[in-house]
C-alpha cells in the first residue's frame, strides 16, 4: 500500500510523472545524456508536454534538485524529529524512496554543475538552520562550520559510492549495500571517536594554531612598516 511519501505511479499528475522520470534518468545517465524525448517516453507524455510544464531541462533539473531536497528532508524529520524511526515499517515504506534520491544527489555531485553546488549550498543551510533550532542531538560551537562539515562527509560517501562499493563489495547505492553502510553510520555517529579529555586537547591545540596565526600576521604587518623588503633597501642592496 502506498504512503503519503511514497505514491503510487498512476496516483501522479503528469508533471509529477515527468519530475520523477527526469529525476531517474539524470540519476542514471547524468544531466548531459538525459534527453528530454527520453524522460517524455518514461512518463508516457510528449516532448511537448514536458517543455508545457517546465519550459526548459536546465528548470526540470530545478525542479528535481527542489524536490528531492524537499522529500529528503522530510524524511529526516519524519525519522528524527517526529520520531517514527521506532516504527519499524517506516525506514522499510521510504526505503525505496531514499535510494532514489542518494543516486540523484549522488550524480549531481558527481557532475560538478552549477546546479549541484547550489544543492550542496541549500542542505548547509538547511543542516544549520536545524543546528541553530537545537533539533540535533548536539549543540555546535560553529553551526555553519558543523552544517558544512556533516553535509560534505555524507556528500562524500555518494560522490564515492564507487570506491566505498567496491571496499564493501556490495553497491551502496542499492538496498544490501546501503543497509550495510547505514549500520556502520549509525556506529560512527552514537559513538564519539574522542574521550572528552581528547577533544579539549584539540580544541586548545586549534586555538594555539589560530593565536599563532594572527601574532604572525601582526609581525609581518609590522615587518612591512619598518620598510624591510622596500623597494628603495632592494635598490641599495643592489648598488651597494
Amino acid at each position: 500500500m502506498a504512503t503519503r511519501l511514497e505514491r503510487a505511479s498512476e496516483d501522479l499528475t503528469a508533471k509529477a510523472r515527468i519530475r520523477d522520470a527526469a529525476l531517474r534518468l539524470f540519476a542514471e545517465q547524468g544531466f548531459e545524456a538525459a534527453t528530454i524525448r527520453a524522460i517524455a517516453a518514461a512518463a508516457g507524455v510528449s516532448s511537448g508536454l514536458v517543455r508545457h510544464h517546465f519550459g526548459s531541462k536546465e528548470a526540470l533539473r530545478d525542479a528535481c534538485d527542489s524536490f528531492a531536497l524537499e522529500r529528503m528532508i522530510a524524511i529526516k524529520e519524519q525519522a528524527w524529529v517526529v520520531g517514527r524511526l521506532a516504527d519499524p515499517g517506516f525506514l522499510a515504506s521510504v526505503y525505496p524512496s531514499v535510494l532514489e534520491y542518494q543516486r540523484y544527489v549522488a550524480r549531481s555531485m558527481v557532475d560538478g554543475s552549477s546546479a549541484s553546488a547550489a544543492l550542496f549550498d541549500q542542505m548547509v543551510a538547511l543542516t544549520e538552520q536545524w543546528a541553530v533550532a537545537g533539533r540535533l542531538p548536539t549543540t555546535p560551537a560553529d553551526p555553519r562550520a558543523f552544517a558544512a562539515a556533516l553535509v560534505a562527509m555524507q556528500s562524500g560517501l555518494l560522490m564515492l559510492h564507487d570506491h566505498v562499493s567496491r571496499a564493501l563489495g556490495a553497491d551502496v547505492l542499492d538496498a544490501a549495500g546501503q543497509i550495510r553502510l547505514g549500520n556502520a553510520l549509525v556506529d560512527l555517529y552514537s559513538n564519539p571517536l574522542l574521550t572528552a579529555e581528547q577533544a579539549a586537547q584539540a580544541r586548545a591545540s586549534y586555538e594555539q594554531v589560530r593565536s599563532r596565526l594572527v601574532d604572525g600576521r601582526a609581525d609581518g604587518d609590522s615587518g612591512n612598516d619598518s620598510g624591510i623588503g622596500s623597494d628603495s633597501d632592494s635598490d641599495s642592496g643592489i648598488e651597494g
